[in-house]
């Protein structure tokens, strides 16, 4: 039957999802072990609102099912295609993926810690940067006592690497 024939009321309405975070195309979805469980986590969380769902009318539980298999879909794939990095296997002595790395920034009298970490767990107000940051970029492959040079909104920042370390 055509969709000119039906209802206004009996179309489905398709669910806005937000977008995980952004992954470049092709590139590998790196996660630490963290991360992982945080990823499986969020995905109990939706599989026990999905089993959940109560003392609703049919359309709202309708809506509301298929907004959860949406997100259930994103978080699917992006589990699928994670790369758990054990960072006991990373070299101690270089910044890696999943380092805890304290820098100095050139000028200043202040430390600042941050860790590498994959997109989805990537927050800064906890010290976490995704790896696909700026800051990571410069960062990656350098040892205690280099120094990085990051450029943001037109001016260079120099940090002093004081300590690496995995955990």
């Amino acid at each position: 039957m055509s969709r000119g024939f039906v209802k206004e009321d009996d179309q489905e309405e398709v669910p806005i999802v937000p977008q995980r975070a952004y992954l470049p195309a092709g590139a590998t979805n790196f996660v630490t072990p963290s991360g992982m469980n945080q990823l499986l986590a969020e995905q109990q969380m939706l599989i026990d609102e999905k089993n959940d769902l109560k003392n609703t009318s049919d359309d709202e539980k309708r809506i509301t099912l298929n907004y959860i298999n949406a997100k259930l879909q994103l978080l699917n794939n992006r589990i699928a295609e994670a790369k758990v990095i054990n960072l006991k296997e990373q070299p101690q002595n270089e910044i890696r993926f999943g380092a805890l790395i304290t820098l100095k920034t050139e000028g200043g009298d202040k430390n600042q810690t941050f860790q590498i970490v994959g997109v989805d767990e990537a927050n800064i107000s906890e010290g976490k940067v995704s790896f696909i940051a700026p800051l990571a970029k410069v960062l990656i492959n350098k040892k205690i006592g280099d120094k990085v040079k990051l450029t943001q909104a037109g001016k260079d920042i120099v940090f002093e690497i004081i300590d690496i370390s995995y955990f």
